[in-house]
């Protein structure tokens, strides 16, 4: 038996994720192979052309329209919205502010302000 340091490599499907872009918009390529922490390092610090579409105009995974509109993964959920957005649609979305999106933007609002109250009451009880 040989012994060999093995290259630390993730799925197709994580390093989508972590780059933010839905995996299956991705080349094939990418799809079907393993990433090293190289080549997802590499892909990070000068990304390739389809890297950079696929950020820019989408389509976007739900975590990435959620946050382009302001509201949680699950109020897109509720607003109807399971499937990913390009830019476009995202755009569009915004401009006819359906009432479920200002629901769920005030309610991300609230939770927000909520997480910042309980935050500082943690804050101020270690100080003592």
């Amino acid at each position: 038996m040989t012994s060999h340091q093995s290259t630390q490599t993730m799925k197709p499907a994580t390093a989508a994720k972590k780059l933010g872009v839905y995996l299956e918009a991705t080349p094939a390529e990418f799809q079907e192979g393993v990433v090293s922490r190289a080549e997802f390092n590499a892909l990070q610090a000068d990304p390739p052309q389809w890297l950079r579409d696929l950020r820019r105009d989408g389509p976007h995974p739900r975590p990435v329209v959620a946050a382009k509109l302001g509201v949680s993964i699950s109020g897109l959920a509720r607003g109807g919205i399971t499937d990913p957005l390009t830019t476009e649609q995202i755009e569009a979305l915004k401009s006819e502010d359906p009432g479920w999106l200002r629901r769920e933007r005030a309610t991300q609002a609230e939770v927000r302000k909520e997480s910042a109250r309980l935050k500082e009451k943690q804050r101020e009880s270690e100080q003592g």
